[in-house]
């Protein structure tokens, strides 16, 4: 089941559409025999309380209100079922006849439960209550995740999810706490069981760091979480692999940004690099315009890249939202890329053979830029990689639905990237820089020569191939590989990842032979 109707990534009846996703996804593979077992009730378990305090508190009270009276009392005895089979399988074990049945049970209650949500109830709430109404009330459903309840103490910001999750089921559900107690380092992992086992040794790691979802805090603290950085350099750690990569040198300079102001520009350069100018790759993170900067995980995709090209690897730190909202980040990105090339010979590069590329949303702003570029009539990059790039603010493909439960992008956070990143402004999710898979046939052909990269498990790779597609059908010099087996966030991540040391070594061959260095 799915809304038939436009929303907003933060509206209420958006995100509780996305926590249905996620869920539906697991009982898939439940019912497919796939993954543990154990760790996805669990995880489901914690997804449904979640969920069902934020309704209890912040939609179901309105409904009386609005006069869905009915509606109001079968969803809250739905819920009262709902948590009774949770105890169920929180005291009993995977293969036990009890717990089955009760799975079977909770499977066919919540799709029930979900299909008269989408079908009637939330479209006559929205026609009923407004459409301007859904982002407060999104707003305050996401307060609500993060602020339940404890038990036994209400105020106690340092309890346990456990606990929390515990006094958010209230009455007859205490037996929860038990149940999850722990267990929060599974909580964050990816139990499907479809990611290799070098890919599951990372999210494994991300996990057991105690993370709470990203995609119910607010930006700052979600900010201070660990990030892809400290799961690989924990899995790092315990194979005794030492990091990071060597280069010949990393500085750090400032530059203006999009705003009269200044941004980091960090510039890498390649061991033993001779007194000729280099050419030079742009590499821009990722983090829904929200999370991450120049200082995390994407720091080695820049070392590697500069080893592997012999290049001068330069990576701007733009600004993020909700502080900055777009366009900020690609106008930052643009004045970066205006700016390395008018002061190339200053840190020995050469302005004549610069590419650019990234990841996720540094995806978008590398295809974007060389749009941008291309429609003021000014040189374009030579080539340019889009790894698992954001091409639309719709949720767009089969990948929305078979990765919605993905780690650590999953289709939850990304609407919540949305949210924080257009901000005020939503009619960003139409503007070229952000609707790449809009484009007129006359913009796809005006892209450089293209490398997509794409993973297999991960909310954004429909989106991406399309992309590949587009611009072949344009006429432009595409390649796309697909990696099975590894999530959102892999590229970086060679020194524990095979499959990214390939994405690595495909993506230097492409650049290289735009500079007319390849082997």
């Amino acid at each position: 089941m799915a809304l038939t109707y436009p929303t907003r990534p933060g509206d209420i009846d958006h995100l509780i559409a996305d926590d249905h996703a996620f869920v539906e996804r697991q009982f898939q593979h439940l019912e497919a025999g796939r993954g543990d077992r154990r760790v996805l009730v669990d995880q489901i378990t914690m997804q449904l309380a979640l969920h069902a305090f934020a309704e209890e508190t912040v939609l179901y009270p309105i409904w009386p209100e609005i006069g869905m009276t009915d509606e109001h009392e079968d969803a809250e005895h739905e819920h009262q079922e709902i948590k009774e089979l949770l105890v169920v399988l929180g005291r009993t074990q995977p293969g036990e006849a009890e717990f089955e049945e009760a799975l079977g049970n909770l499977i066919g209650l919540v799709r029930h439960h979900v299909d008269d949500e989408e079908s009637e109830e939330l479209p006559e709430f929205r026609s009923k209550a407004g459409p301007a109404r859904m982002a407060e009330l999104g707003e305050k459903f996401l307060a609500a995740k993060r602020q339940a309840p404890t038990r036994p103490h209400p105020h106690a910001p340092d309890e346990g999810l456990a606990e929390r999750i515990a006094g958010m089921l209230a009455k007859p559900l205490d037996h929860v706490r038990d149940v999850l107690s722990g267990k929060q380092k599974d909580m964050a992992t990816d139990p499907s069981g479809l990611l290799d086992p070098q890919a599951q040794a990372i999210v494994d790691a991300h996990s057991s760091l105690g993370l709470l979802p990203f995609e119910i805090l607010t930006p700052d603290q979600a900010r201070k979480q660990p990030g892809p950085k400290q799961a690989v350099q924990k899995v790092m750690a315990e194979r005794g692999i030492d990091g990071p990569e060597p280069v010949g040198s990393v500085d750090d300079l400032m530059i203006p940004d999009g705003a009269g102001g200044q941004q980091r520009l960090r510039v890498y350069k390649p061991d033993g690099a001779g007194p000729g100018a280099l050419p030079i790759i742009m590499w821009l993170h990722g983090g829904g315009w929200v999370l991450f900067d120049i200082d995390d995980h994407y720091d080695d995709s820049c070392r590697a890249l500069c080893t592997k090209t012999g290049a001068i690897v330069v990576s701007p730190d733009y600004r993020r939202a909700p502080e900055a909202v777009f366009p900020a980040a690609h106008d930052d990105v643009l004045t970066a890329w205006t700016w390395v090339r008018e002061n190339a010979a200053q840190f020995g590069g050469d302005p004549t053979r610069m590419a650019i590329g990234g990841e996720s949303v540094g995806g978008n702003m590398a295809a974007a830029t060389a749009l941008t570029l291309a429609a003021n009539g000014q040189p374009r990059p030579l080539a340019q990689v889009c790894v698992y790039p954001l091409t639309t603010g719709e949720q767009f493909g089969e990948s929305m639905a078979d990765a919605a439960d993905a780690r650590p992008l999953n289709r939850a956070l990304l609407s919540w990237m949305a949210m924080h990143a257009f901000q005020g402004k939503p009619e960003a999710a139409t503007d070229p820089r952000i609707a790449l898979l809009d484009w007129t046939p006359e913009q796809r052909a005006s892209m450089p020569s293209t490398l997509v990269i794409t993973a297999g498990r991960d909310v954004l790779r429909s989106q991406g191939q399309q992309f590949a597609r587009d611009l072949e059908a344009a006429g432009v010099e595409t390649g796309h590989r697909n990696y099975e087996g590894v999530m959102h966030e892999f590229f970086g991540a060679a020194a524990v990842l095979d499959k990214a040391e390939q994405a690595q070594q495909e993506a230097a061959q492409h650049f290289r032979r735009a500079f007319g260095t390849a082997a």
